[in-house]
């Protein structure tokens, strides 16, 4: 039997991140059935949380959304930048396990999701975007306001259309139809 080399990437879902985001309720509950079905499947679940002078470490507001619960067996890796890659666990990590396939979902659509995403494809990791399981808020820039629906759909848009690397291939992916296996 073939090693299962696929892990999935939870990022940033927490009460603070959640507070406005796009569809956090129908977000949250497609991450809890992946999660569930990762533990399932004997898919490592690895949960990245962000924190920041507004976000401290073990505040109320760091803490995950309380639908979402993290099992003994599952790994936690902390971050203060964007990139999840940016703490040198997470890629010590998935050396260790044997991974080379990621299914990534959670915040912030435009700035974690985004950013760790490309990452793990320039680090040689075909990468799965949970297309209906990312969120993010509502925003501006440069004068031009951009509504996360929008933001969403681009990310989508540019994960579906794949991006390919060398060694890695991205793609996007409703909930129900990711495969671990």
């Amino acid at each position: 039997m073939t090693q299962n080399r696929t892990a999935l990437i939870v990022i940033d879902l927490q009460k603070d991140v959640l507070a406005n985001a796009y569809d956090s309720d129908g977000v949250v509950s497609r991450v809890v059935g992946l999660v569930d079905r990762a533990h399932a499947e004997q898919v490592p679940v690895i949960w990245v949380q962000h924190n920041d002078e507004a976000m401290p470490l073990g505040s109320d507001q760091w803490q995950l959304d309380d639908r979402l619960v993290r099992a003994d067996g599952d790994a936690r890796i902390d971050k203060t930048y964007g990139d999840s890659f940016s703490n040198p666990q997470l890629p010590a990590l998935l050396e260790r396990l044997g991974m080379r396939r990621l299914v990534i979902a959670g915040a912030q659509t435009d700035q974690c999701i985004r950013c760790t995403w490309h990452s793990a494809l320039i680090l040689g990791y075909d990468s799965v975007l949970v297309s209906d399981a990312h969120t993010t808020e509502d925003g501006e820039f440069d004068g031009i306001e951009l509504p996360a629906r929008a933001t969403i759909a681009q990310t989508n848009m540019y994960a579906t259309w794949g991006s390919v690397y060398p060694d890695a291939r991205g793609t996007a992916t409703a909930a129900d139809q990711v495969q671990f296996v």
